[in-house]
């Protein structure tokens, strides 16, 4: 075993089999085995699988929110900074650690509307959201809150073409549509 913490080695773990497998194909044992911890390890540290997957969307957040912040950070000066988010994702999607979105696939896996999973992914989606209308310079707030709800859009929908379809360039698509609203006006 590494010389990590036990906790975070699970959620290292854990994140990257729900990551690669989805959350109810991934089993606990599936991922005591690649652990290398006792069950008993696992359940001090989280009670439920469910306990376990919330945190491991947590990580995720946290990793996402990280690099976006820093992306809209270093295009700060664009005339549009959130079109660099487009960027990111075509990164993502021609990495080898893209199988799509966890949390559309934890809200997927989770449906009913009052799981805290799935009421965790549509914070996440929602915190993107909050991001990017803090990056976006023209309009009011409703204008900002416009442009951010279409990119969002096109963002998820990129996504998805990406893990669907397998169009690694979706992100690429997107942001070009994004591009000719914003400079028309359409997404205000």
């Amino acid at each position: 075993m590494t010389t990590q913490p036990r906790k975070e080695h699970l959620l290292e773990v854990s994140l990257r089999l729900f990551n690669e497998h989805g959350y109810h194909a991934t089993g606990i044992d599936w991922i005591l085995r690649e652990s290398g911890v006792s069950k008993a390890t696992l359940y001090k540290y989280f009670p439920s699988k469910e306990a376990l997957i919330l945190e491991v969307l947590q990580r995720r957040h946290q990793q996402l929110e990280e690099r976006f912040k820093q992306a809209l950070a270093d295009a700060a000066d664009q005339e549009h900074p959130a079109l660099v988010l487009f960027d990111v994702l075509t990164e993502w999607f021609n990495s080898n650690a893209f199988f799509g979105c966890n949390f559309i696939k934890a809200s997927g896996e989770y449906p009913a509307a009052n799981d805290d999973i799935h009421r965790y992914a549509g914070w996440h989606k929602d915190s993107i959201k909050q991001l990017i209308i803090e990056a976006t310079h023209i309009g009011n707030r409703q204008e900002k809150e416009s442009i951010a709800d279409v990119l969002v859009l096109l963002m998820d929908g990129a996504i998805v073409s990406a893990q669907v379809r397998g169009d690694k360039n979706a992100a690429l698509k997107a942001k070009g549509i994004a591009e000719q609203l914003l400079s028309k006006g359409l997404c205000r």
